[in-house]
């Protein structure tokens, strides 16, 4: 697809000025500029976001551009304002008085030296919706620690559940295999400033939110946390094994390996059937959930033999057939070119002003009446300093020429 004159979508409307950078930010203000919201990102002269940098690989274009800053920048304008000279720090205080939506990852404490924290902004313009996103919040003991996804993984206690279990080859902590904190933090990012925006509309109202990387990652512990703190049940690493569900995992067939996720004890009596182990369904040992996870060595010694006489396609089919959830493990090209993906429209495209394609993965949601859009391809540092200038704060040519020739602002890398 080509680039869309203007954005549209349910937020079309909204002006975000995002002032983050790496992933937890700019992943949710990208969503936002998908759901139709105007999103200008500051960057900093001669530098960037720091993500256009981090590859290979990198985007054939001339920019230098990483795969990874690709995944998160789209629908955006990107101009460099350099908010340490005090006339750069008034440009950026006079967009955020044309904005609706304020988004940083600064330490804390970081901006107020340039007048753009929370309470300089919000004297401004008393309506600002105000997102900090940290590693660890706003206040708290830990409050002036950088914070980086890998290390939230480890302390919030996702490594510790994460890995094989201890006495098995590869047994160790492991991290997950993609930033989810960072990611987690910016769909929380997301969901908060959309209550705010709600907020806003029924009271006038503007207001901070601060979040933590920290906070997040706990909350995203989500059944484990619970079995700690409901039934003290101390989670540990289980490998592919689920802490309460059984079966729920990978099994090896004569050719390869399947996920059998089963959820209920109509799916085990199902499962059961199929393979000829009827008499399981009843046995005391496995007739319940409960039941099932609490004997979980004795049932698989049963189970593993007699999956492992199937082919992995025979079985997968004969699982569906039975309605019975499971499938193989793809690698990331094979899950990317699933005719499931394909129909749903996941997989995008869409050009640079010179012409080069960036693909990309769209937002997952199918909105009926009003769809996101992809209207701006993750621009180059710097490309739209000029235009949204002059749009925006209504400077001339000969202003913008001057803050260039200061070093105020500047063009593109």
């Amino acid at each position: 697809m080509t680039s869309q004159p203007e954005p549209a979508g349910p937020l079309a409307g909204i002006r975000v000025l995002d002032l983050s950078r790496v992933l937890a930010g700019p992943w949710c203000t990208q969503m936002l500029g998908d759901l139709g919201a105007e999103v200008i990102k500051v960057e900093q002269p001669g530098q960037g976001d720091d993500t256009r940098r981090w590859g290979p690989p990198f985007l054939d274009d001339g920019s230098r551009d990483s795969a990874y800053y690709l995944c998160a920048n789209r629908n955006k304008r990107s101009i460099a304002i350099d908010m340490a000279k005090p006339e750069g720090a008034a440009l950026i205080r006079r967009l955020a008085a044309e904005a609706d939506v304020v988004v940083e990852n600064f330490r804390v404490g970081g901006l107020a030296k340039y007048g753009l924290d929370y309470a300089a902004l919000s004297a401004v313009k008393p309506d600002l919706i105000y997102c900090s996103i940290t590693g660890f919040g706003q206040y708290g003991p830990d409050k002036d620690k950088g914070g980086y996804d890998f290390l939230i993984q480890g302390m919030s206690g996702l490594m510790s559940v994460t890995g094989q279990p201890d006495g098995q080859p590869g047994a160790g902590p492991m991290k997950a295999g993609i930033p989810v904190a960072d990611l987690s933090t910016g769909l929380y990012a997301v969901i908060s400033i959309l209550a705010a925006l709600q907020h806003r509309s029924r009271t006038g109202e503007g207001q901070h939110i601060d979040l933590a990387l920290l906070d997040t990652q706990l909350v995203m512990l989500a059944n484990q946390a619970s079995n700690w703190l409901n039934g003290g049940a101390e989670p540990r690493r289980m490998g592919n094994l689920h802490p309460n569900m059984v079966p729920y995992q990978v099994y090896s067939c004569s050719d390869g390996d399947v996920i059998v996720a089963l959820g209920n004890d109509r799916q085990f009596a199902g499962l059961c059937r199929m393979l000829e182990l009827d008499g399981l369904a009843t046995d005391p040992r496995f007739a319940s959930s409960a039941a099932r996870s609490q004997n979980r060595d004795a049932l698989n010694a049963l189970l593993e033999p007699a999956i492992a006489g199937w082919g992995s396609e025979a079985l997968i089919a004969a699982m569906e057939a039975a309605k019975l959830p499971g499938g193989r493990i793809n690698s990331v090209p094979e899950a990317l070119a699933l005719p499931q993906i394909e129909a749903r429209g996941l997989v995008q495209e869409i050009e640079r002003e010179d012409g080069t394609p960036v693909r990309f993965l769209g937002f997952p949601g199918q909105f009926s009446a009003t769809p996101p859009t992809y209207h701006k391809a993750p621009p180059r540092s710097a490309e739209d300093t000029a235009s949204v200038l002059e749009a925006t704060l209504g400077l001339d040519q000969e202003e913008i020429a001057r803050l260039l020739a200061e070093g105020i602002i500047a063009d593109r890398l």
